[in-house]
């Protein structure tokens, strides 16, 4: 099972992010567990210092904005 993490305070985009990741998902059937992670000491330690992020399986995909769905949809499937 992919494991993908949603890093955010809780911004728009850090919002936008985790539906858009969580709507990819479900249109995709992936067998994957959204996590929405907002502690900054957590996110800090997960090398991610700029908000919102997308890590899956441990690896940073993006971080500092909202990646395009495209490339969501490339890094789940």
């Amino acid at each position: 099972m992919m494991l993908i993490q949603v890093l955010g305070t809780g911004c728009a985009k850090c919002n936008e992010l985790e539906k858009l990741v969580k709507a990819v998902v479900a249109e995709t059937g992936s067998d994957a567990t959204v996590e929405k992670v907002t502690d900054l000491k957590q996110i800090a330690m997960m090398g991610v210092f700029t908000t919102p992020a997308l890590v899956i399986d441990g690896v940073i995909k993006a971080a500092g904005g909202l990646p395009a769905e495209k490339d969501i949809r490339a890094w789940i499937a």
